[in-house]
């Protein structure tokens, strides 16, 4: 591929223009410079674009060539607020951002760093591809380095819609900030697998492992072929939403890396041979999962808190000597209508492995819900707010090509197998498994498009496609209609103003419902807070077209007193008060670290 490009005029003579005067920005902020793919790389004309103070002069990048890739060749590093938009094809196809080759041979690691605390950005229609020119990807032996998005500051507010990340062996959007909010939504993680380091390669990954993270919300996404987790808080977090999200073939650890995670919601997903990598018991205690985790870890996999991490999370109570028991007993986890379901050629494989192994090297099988876990989930009087029902354990019966990951196949490099024999065997080197992986070739290389999973991920199981908590697939539920808002839409005009109605009923025990009035599309956000200004619950957010939605709001597992509802949109907001009238006991609890009391 060339790396002779030229910028389209218009960049060319607003880049020029500041260029000339930098004492004066280029345009007023949210502006959008149009950015095509047939000129310098991308790093190049994103960090050219700032003013004087080293903020970007546009707020908005807008992406139009689709006949040809962006090269990438470092990191573009913004510190403003910060949107690169994709302008799709008719047929849907969206801009490829593809990394290229360095002149001494080697790859960029980080593509856009997020290092402005307080910001806003947004990435959306995007296919984002860590595979070079010259066909490679970046090294393997440097685990935990590298990313698409790195949010580096605190308080960043990231949104992601309808971005596909693929071959990256790191973490595919990694932050080191506090109290960042991440919503992602409609995205495809495809092939984040490394040769040799195969804790390496992950969704959304808390890369310092001390970040605290304020709300995470991922909808709709799918994983296929991930080394490890699909989402990895470590612990903190205030808030984590997983719903309607499909795992395929994730190799190792649990596809949720939330052991000691306070409030979260884990509905309507679906787990195809998550975790497939299994683990042996020498591994378990030599790397760090029994750090978090004090049984052999599960698909769902949670812990106790340790006295610290009571201490952040109820600060009220940290002198008073039951905070152990009290902290626990606030914890709220929801686990309803998920889907887990390991083939029979994998559970047939890890026992004829493990019949010829001894000792350490045995295996460990990955359950759905390990002892600690499930007894947690079972004893609603020291766990009152650990709910779970409607989990099913069946084959979802996707297309012929899905389980083609598990052998040799044209595309799927080495399967499944061969890697757990590398990997165990000490023998990796170069060889990856994936989902018909990209081989780069010819002058002007794009992406495969449609994606070529398309038809199998649509499973045949009719229980499942209405299986959800909503009645809608298990699932990213992407694969089958392009999407839903997860919300009743009402199909009247479009509303010509924003507007918070009043929740019906209020007061209310232990449900209401909220309808609010959108007048532009945009991003949206519905929160409940208690009156100490803290968040309790994260009722939607992402992006909306406008109209009208009705959300029905359940408060169950929470006491009651009066809570404050918010809707926000860009600069608009708007506040009212509703009030619960609700009893919730909390019992003491007697299973810490070190210990589990029946």
């Amino acid at each position: 591929m060339s790396n002779k490009r030229t910028i389209s005029v218009v960049a060319a003579l607003m880049v020029a223009l500041f260029l000339a005067n930098p004492h004066k920005s280029l345009a007023q902020a949210g502006d959008t410079l149009v950015v095509y793919a047939n000129g310098p790389s991308i790093d190049e004309v994103i960090s050219a674009d700032t003013t004087n103070s080293g903020m970007q002069a546009h707020q908005v990048y807008k992406l139009v060539s689709r006949d040809t890739t962006y090269l990438w060749l470092g990191p573009i590093t913004v510190k403003s607020n910060f949107e690169v938009i994709g302008v799709l094809g008719s047929d849907g196809r969206p801009p490829c951002i593809q990394a290229g080759v360095l002149t001494d041979g080697s790859l960029p690691y980080y593509l856009f760093v997020l290092n402005g605390a307080h910001t806003v950005a947004t990435f959306k229609n995007l296919y984002l591809t860590g595979r070079a020119p010259n066909n490679t990807i970046n090294a393997s032996n440097v685990n935990g380095i590298g990313s698409f998005i790195q949010v580096s500051a605190d308080s960043v507010k990231l949104y992601v819609d309808n971005v596909i990340f693929e071959d990256m062996p790191n973490e595919a959007i990694g932050y080191t900030g506090n109290y960042d909010d991440f919503f992602i939504t409609n995205c495809k993680f495809r092939n984040l697998i490394s040769a040799t380091e195969w804790y390496s390669g992950e969704g959304l990954r808390n890369a310092s492992d001390l970040a605290k993270a304020d709300t995470i919300i991922m909808d709709d996404n799918t994983f296929m072929a991930v080394n490890c987790y699909d989402v990895c808080p470590i612990w903190f977090t205030n808030y984590l939403q997983f719903d309607h999200n499909t795992d395929i073939f994730s190799f190792t650890g649990p596809p949720l890396g939330i052991w000691e995670i306070t409030d979260a919601k884990i509905d309507n997903n679906m787990f195809y041979g998550s975790w497939c990598g299994g683990i042996t018991y020498l591994e378990y205690i030599q790397f760090w999962n029994e750090v978090h985790s004090l049984a052999i870890s599960s698909i769902i996999d949670l812990d106790t808190l340790t006295e610290t991490q009571a201490k952040v999370f109820d600060p009220a109570d940290s002198s008073n000597p039951n905070l152990l028991w009290l902290a626990e007993a606030k914890r709220t986890i929801e686990v309803k209508n998920n889907n887990y379901f390991m083939p029979d050629t994998v559970l047939g494989f890890w026992k004829a492995y493990d019949d010829t192994a001894h000792g350490n090297d045995s295996l460990m099988f990955p359950t759905w819900m390990n002892d600690r876990t499930a007894h947690m989930f079972n004893d609603p009087t020291q766990w009152p707010g650990f709910v779970q029902s409607g989990n099913t354990f069946v084959d979802p019966g996707f297309g012929p090509s899905i389980d083609n990951m598990l052998y040799p196949n044209e595309g799927d490099g080495v399967g499944i197998f061969k890697y757990f024999m590398d990997i165990r065997g000490n023998t990796a080197s170069t060889d990856v498994y994936g989902y018909q992986i990209q081989n780069v070739t010819g002058t002007n290389w794009i992406p495969q498009w449609p994606l070529p999973e398309l038809q199998d991920m649509q499973y045949s199981n009719g229980s499942l496609k209405t299986g959800g908590t909503d009645g809608k697939p298990v699932g990213d539920m992407g694969w089958f209609s392009g999407g839903y808002t997860g919300v009743v839409k009402t199909p009247a005009q479009v509303p010509n103003k924003f507007t918070l109605y009043n929740a019906y009923p209020n007061p209310f025990n232990p449900s209401t419902t909220i309808k609010v009035s959108l007048a532009h599309s945009g991003m949206a956000s519905l929160k409940i807070y208690n009156v100490l200004g803290q968040l309790v619950r994260v009722v939607d957010q992402g992006f909306k077209e406008p109209g009208e939605y009705v959300y029905n709001v359940n408060m169950d597992n929470l006491s009651s007193g009066v809570y404050f509802y918010r809707l926000e949109q860009g600069s608009q907001m708007m506040t009212k008060k509703m009030m619960l009238l609700m009893l919730i006991s909390s019992e003491s609890c007697t299973i810490f670290r070190g210990k589990l009391h029946s």
